[in-house]
């Protein structure tokens, strides 16, 4: 038989084989996590979902956490949990890798997780914070800007001419 591999997930799919990569799972996504890792994974999952009514689904490679719209997700890695947070305002706080805008009113902001312990305040406040900011979102005092380069400005210099030059002599 011939068989070819998935270029999104690299599974290994027999010729006639039905496959579609694009539908997963959190059980599929969580699966080879270490005991560590699925400790934590167990308590995120169960601090989000003690902050009230929403929907918690699997898109390719993350577990999506929304109400109206999406105010975290999970991303599992080999070695850790890549947790991404929206807020309203820019987080400066060690357990930030990251922060990046992602629309005019809301800043990701990307947190690694590898341990149980690690799921605790400040991380909990920021997952309710957000879980509140999702559904009524307040802008910001100053909006996000996200960072783009302007062109340097041109400089205007004018030489003189060699005819000027000469009319002051």
């Amino acid at each position: 038989m011939l068989a070819h591999q998935c270029y999104h997930c690299k599974q290994w799919v027999e010729d006639g084989e039905a496959h579609d990569c694009w539908t997963t799972t959190e059980g599929a996504l969580t699966r080879d996590l270490s005991d560590d890792l699925r400790d934590a994974w167990e308590r995120l999952r169960e601090t989000a979902a003690a902050l009230g009514d929403q929907r918690i689904y699997a898109s390719h490679n993350s577990i999506m956490f929304s109400r109206k719209s999406c105010y975290f997700f999970v991303r599992p890695k080999r070695t850790f949990l890549e947790v991404c947070v929206f807020l309203g305002r820019r987080l400066k706080a060690p357990q930030v890798r990251r922060a990046l805008p992602a629309s005019k009113t809301k800043v990701a902001h990307l947190i690694p997780i590898r341990h149980r312990d690690e799921v605790e305040a400040p991380l909990t406040d920021w997952m309710q914070e957000a879980y509140d900011f999702s559904v009524a979102p307040v802008r910001a005092a100053r909006p996000v800007k996200a960072a783009t380069r302007r062109p340097p400005k041109k400089r205007e210099t004018v030489r003189p001419t060699r005819e000027a030059a000469r009319r002051k002599r």
